[in-house]
């Protein structure tokens, strides 16, 4: 019987409840901090080229775009009150040029698009940029990286936490069947 209650109790003792392991090592969100602060720093030296460029070019007006593009209008339609919104279908073309104006990709290059608003890939300068031109519109959009192909390129002509020009022109936008108007 005493054998049995020790083993009982061992039993019981050496049961309790499982616990946490600790981590072998403790982070300290150092790493976070530095990518963030040369994020920053990589936003404010494109910034800064933009500047300088948008400073140079006194034959146009820049606008700020609510994403972080700057852009001017190199056709506009006024009589046009429309602009893509999702699902719609875009009849499109756009080139990629560096801020130094060297052509990376032309618009024979690209092609033309048909492109349905935010349910395709593109980056993410020019998928804002589309929702911005009516139909009949082209723009010029200043892209940081980080609103281009970012830390990584694109794996072809574009590297990586490259800054660069979109001239975009929309030629038709076919509005979703169930959208309202």
């Amino acid at each position: 019987m005493r054998i049995l209650s020790l083993i009982f109790l061992i039993t019981l003792v050496g049961c309790g409840g499982p616990e946490a392991r600790r981590p072998v090592e403790v982070k300290s969100g150092s790493f976070f901090k530095q990518s963030v602060k040369r994020s920053k720093e990589l936003l404010a030296k494109e910034e800064k080229l933009m500047q300088d460029l948008m400073a140079k070019d006194t034959v146009h007006e820049y606008t700020h775009s609510a994403s972080g593009s700057w852009f001017y209008y190199d056709v506009k339609n006024e009589a046009a009150d429309y602009t893509a919104q999702p699902d719609d279908l875009v009849v499109m073309t756009y080139n990629v040029i560096s801020l130094k104006n060297d052509t990376i990709y032309s618009m024979d290059d690209i092609g033309t698009l048909t492109y349905k608003v935010d349910k395709q890939d593109l980056f993410p300068g020019l998928r804002n940029s589309v929702k911005m031109l009516k139909e009949g519109e082209t723009g010029t959009f200043l892209f940081p990286s980080s609103l281009g192909y970012g830390y990584h390129g694109d794996n072809d002509k574009i590297g990586i936490n490259v800054p660069f020009k979109v001239t975009l022109s929309i030629f038709k936008i076919e509005k979703e069947q169930g959208s309202v108007e």
